[in-house]
Formats: C-alpha cells, sequence, structure tokens
C-alpha cells in the first residue's frame, strides 16, 4: 500500500515510553505511514531459538517503531489511528517464561521455559493435533508518550494507550488515544498474528509485522483514555460459531479467570492429547475470555471460549 511516508525499526526503534524521545519523523495530520516492526523481543527470539536459551532471554521492552511526532498536537487533542493494512511474516512464536519471572497468568502452574514455533505462511497457522488457527493479524502495542518524564515500561497500557493487545485493531479499525505531551509522540509494534482475548500466557504468535496506518489530529475530540471501532473478526471465521467454554466462579476475578482457564487446559489434554504447555499455548492465542457477570455478589463468573472450528481437521 502506498504511504506518504515508510519508518524502519532499522531507524526508528525504541524500548521504552519517553517523552523525551526525540522523533524519527514529522508529519501532518491526515498523512500516512507505513511502520516496519520487529516482534516485540526483537533480536532476542528468532526462528532458530529454542526453549532452553530462554532462561538467558532477558525481555528489555517491546521494540517499538517510531516515534512520529504530528504538527499541532497538543495536550488535550486526541489523535486518530486509521489502521489501513497488516502484514505479517512467514514465521512467528509463542513462549511460556519460567515461573519464577512471574509473567502471564499462571506462572505458579508452569515452572520451565517453553518456546512454540509457527508456519505463518498460510491464512491458518497449523498447531499440534491437527488444530488450525485463522491469522488476523494486529499491533499488540499503538500509544503515544505519557506526560511524566523519565523512561517507562512498554509492558503496562496507559492512558495514552500502549500494550492494549486487543486483538480487534486488525485492518480497516481506527484507534482514538489521548494527547499528553506536544506533538503527541506516536510508536507502533508488537505485532500479533492471532491472538485470544486474555492473551493469558503473556504471549501471542508473536511476529514481525510491516503496518500502514493514517494518522489524524482531532482537536474536536474529549476522551479520558483509549477508544476504538472495529469490524472484527470476533470469532475465528468472522461469524457466529459453535464454541466450548469452560467457567471460573469465584469472589476475585483473577482467581475465577484463573479457574476457568485451568479447566481449559485440562479438557484441550483429555479431550485432544495435547500437553500441558500446548494447551496453555492454545489458550493464549485462541482462546477468548469474558465475564459472563458481576452483579451476583458475592461470586462473579468468567468463563474462556474456544472455536469448535478450529478442530475440524483434528
Amino acid at each position: 500500500m502506498d504511504a506518504d511516508h515508510a519508518l524502519s525499526h532499522e531507524e526508528a526503534l525504541h524500548t521504552s515510553w519517553n517523552n523525551d524521545h526525540a522523533p524519527e519523523l514529522r508529519i501532518e495530520s491526515g498523512e500516512t505511514v507505513t511502520f516496519e516492526c520487529l516482534n516485540d523481543s526483537g533480536p532476542g527470539i528468532t526462528p532458530e531459538t529454542d526453549a532452553e536459551e530462554l532462561a538467558e532471554t532477558e525481555f528489555i521492552g517491546h521494540h517499538l517503531t517510531g516515534p512520529v511526532a504530528v504538527d499541532g498536537a497538543e495536550p488535550g487533542d486526541v489523535l486518530q489511528i486509521d489502521i489501513q493494512e497488516v502484514e505479517h511474516d512467514d514465521w512467528g512464536y509463542t513462549l511460556i517464561r519460567s515461573g519464577d519471572r512471574g509473567k502471564g497468568l499462571l506462572p505458579e502452574e508452569f515452572p520451565d521455559p517453553y518456546l512454540y514455533h509457527w508456519d505463518l505462511d498460510d491464512d491458518v497457522a497449523p498447531f499440534e493435533a491437527g488444530i488450525e488457527i485463522p491469522i488476523a493479524p494486529f499491533p499488540g502495542v499503538v500509544g503515544l508518550a505519557p506526560a511524566a518524564n523519565g523512561d517507562h515500561s512498554t509492558g503496562p497500557p496507559r492512558r495514552v494507550g500502549g500494550n492494549m493487545d486487543i486483538k480487534h485493531l486488525t485492518a480497516g479499525s481506527t484507534v482514538y488515544l489521548p494527547v499528553e505531551v506536544a506533538d503527541a509522540l506516536f510508536s507502533i509494534g508488537d505485532g500479533h498474528a492471532a491472538q485470544g482475548d486474555g492473551e493469558v500466557c503473556v504471549s501471542a504468535i508473536e511476529t514481525p509485522t510491516t503496518i500502514t496506518a493514517r494518522i489524524t489530529l482531532r482537536t474536536d475530540l474529549d476522551i479520558d483514555g483509549p477508544q476504538f471501532e472495529t469490524t472484527g473478526p470476533f470469532t475465528p471465521s468472522g461469524r457466529d460459531e459453535p464454541m466450548y467454554a469452560t467457567t471460573g466462579i469465584r469472589d476475585d476475578l483473577m482467581d475465577a479467570t484463573k479457574d476457568a482457564v485451568l479447566a481449559m487446559i485440562d479438557h484441550l489434554q483429555e479431550r485432544w492429547g495435547l500437553t500441558r504447555e500446548e494447551a496453555y499455548v492454545l489458550c493464549s492465542v485462541a482462546a477468548d475470555l469474558k465475564i459472563n457477570e458481576v452483579v451476583d455478589r458475592p461470586n462473579w463468573v468468567v468463563s474462556a471460549y474456544l472455536a469448535e472450528s478450529l478442530f475440524e481437521e483434528a
């Protein structure tokens, strides 16, 4: 896709949020930019990396392309990002960090690191036991520089966006972000070929991406946090389809979430013969967490949904 500008990770790479990062590109409102982005770990994980090397691989922050300065942007304005195209690489990975790092939803259940490599040549990513994951690429990180000075981790999402991991920010979606600093300082990256709502093992199908977006300054809007418009897909097939779900019922939403995912892991082991690590990976890249209700005190209900169509070839 033709764009007004192109920005490569080779010339515009950063691994932290900082309003002191010098802009690598300056644009006018309404212009389009094509961003070449590394995977979230950058050169730290390649197709040749194996699980034994993960213990020595430190996550220093998402490898983001940017920042881009938008002429005229001031605190209180809103940046509109129209995601026009997302192209993924032919390779991706999903990892489980060792439990002692405390990452993901269930670190206490998975003490050892685990790494799964994906072939992304087609519209689906083949998995174990004949399972196929439909590909719907999107950027996990879409954000602006925060007002607070100094370096800030790219891990937590913020009022200005960042690592939101919203899987519906696919091509055709529009994101609105509140501006906190002059020039807005927009960055993007952390490409995902597929992800379940929750990204429970703290990793989706991570892949390098090329993303084209139109960036527009909106002085007529006033929002307190990220908002977006999207057409999905909301299910793997893009239409309503049969699901299998497991539930967690607790007086704490996080505990209920853990129970729902643990039940799905058990189901995948028993029904499809996956290892425990494979089942956790599948939950992270394809299972959608939903809060079913939060009004019947003292307990709340969370369910993990998995599309039955993933198993049609199994």
